[in-house]
């Protein structure tokens, strides 16, 4: 077992945010961290160097898409993830089941697993708790996730309630794989369930923290629920997992979402939204979101946001960003991009800077108003 380590360096006084440091094999993670996703080991349209120089610490790959193709065959020959893709850095892998989930009509569940047929191909497979540990596990991930069943927003307490039960009891199954079918090299995280029912995500974290994990996951947010909801869900269970250990709120979001996640305490956060919507011309400013494609930008001589130091905004305008994206240029995704992700590094690393400070709530309160928007939990 190689050495893993969470340190809460400092929690700012008037909120519950917190700035720490996770110790990994591959490198040391600063939080509150922001992880690129690289779905198929490619953050889409980026090399690793770029991804390195942008500052990211950890990207997250994706365990059923990885499974399907190219298949844990070619990636032993590599010896994992990190050399196939030429990445030195932390990698997180989550477990495959919310891909196999989304598969409408081409997946079913029971105790077992889930039974589902590839979208590429149509060949059938079985995705177990164990095979998830495995397949992880080939992939050598630095952080793996536990297989759990995901939920539909809105779902029924007793569809709630199943659910929790099978993500409990594959928990557990995970577990015991992890423990002795691997060398535990990786790290396992657990992920709280239990819907918008708070004593049931009280239930999910009171049996999860019994496992001793090396961290937690908060899942089953952002997937349609309003955003209130959303952040009553997090409040109430983040403070339920262990201070001593990560806790990673799973496919969030917005840049709000972000500030107001890590204020109830959260330390890592994923999602595709900077590099999907730098693909449809969306890219953020500390003022808000802008879309390149509006007819205001076809002769606007500014970078996208005066004063960024990504490389985009040192070196073209939005007029040339307008061209490339009206014109369907390759070069378009790649430069949106890059100003994208650097913006949500940027966002973190400003955060964990004011909670080191003790400042964090100057930050949040400066973060609303250059957004024009004073609507804060706090």
């Amino acid at each position: 077992m190689t050495a893993f380590s969470f340190t809460c360096q400092h929690t700012d006084q008037a909120t519950g945010a917190r700035a720490g440091i996770i110790r990994t094999r591959r490198g040391s993670i600063e939080t509150p961290i922001f992880m690129p996703v690289g779905t198929r080991a490619t953050v889409k349209s980026l090399s690793p160097e770029e991804l390195e120089s942008l500052g990211a610490e950890v990207i997250l790959a994706n365990t059923y898409h990885l499974y399907l193709r190219p298949g844990c065959r070619v990636i032993a020959k590599f010896g994992g993830l990190h050399r196939f893709m030429n990445w030195k850095r932390p990698i997180l892998t989550d477990s495959g089941g919310f891909q196999v989930f989304s598969l409408a009509g081409l997946s079913r569940l029971d105790e077992e697993g889930y039974r589902f047929r590839s979208h590429i191909d149509g060949s059938s497979h079985v995705l177990t708790p164990e095979k998830a540990i495995r397949v992880q596990d080939c992939l050598d991930a630095d952080i793996m996730m536990c297989l759990d069943q995901c939920l539909h927003y809105p779902a029924t307490r007793d569809e709630a309630e199943k659910a929790l039960a099978l993500t409990w009891q594959w928990a557990r199954r995970c577990r015991r794989s992890w423990q002795e079918d691997t060398d535990r090299r990786n790290n396992l995280f657990g992920i709280v369930q239990g819907g918008m029912f708070a004593d049931l995500r009280r239930s999910a974290a009171e049996q999860l923290c019994q496992l001793d994990l090396p961290g937690y996951a908060v899942g089953g947010l952002s997937v349609g629920e309003p955003k209130e909801l959303m952040l009553e869900m997090a409040d109430f269970t983040l403070p339920l997992l262990p201070a001593d250990k990560p806790r990673y709120v799973m496919g969030v979001g917005t840049p709000e979402d972000l500030v107001e996640m890590v204020a109830l305490g959260a330390d890592m956060f994923d999602c595709v939204m900077p590099t999907r919507n730098a693909r449809n011309g969306q890219l953020f400013t500390t003022q808000g979101t802008i879309n390149i494609a509006n007819a205001r930008f076809r002769d606007d001589l500014e970078p996208v946001e005066p004063g960024c130091r990504c490389y985009t905004c040192r070196n073209y305008s939005r007029a040339y960003l307008s061209h490339l994206y009206r014109s369907r240029e390759i070069l378009a995704h790649r430069l949106n991009t890059i100003h994208n992700l650097h913006y949500y590094l940027q966002l973190v690393k400003q955060m964990r800077v004011a909670i080191l400070k003790n400042e964090f709530q100057q930050f949040r309160q400066q973060f609303y108003r250059q957004r024009g928007n004073h609507g804060t939990r706090g």
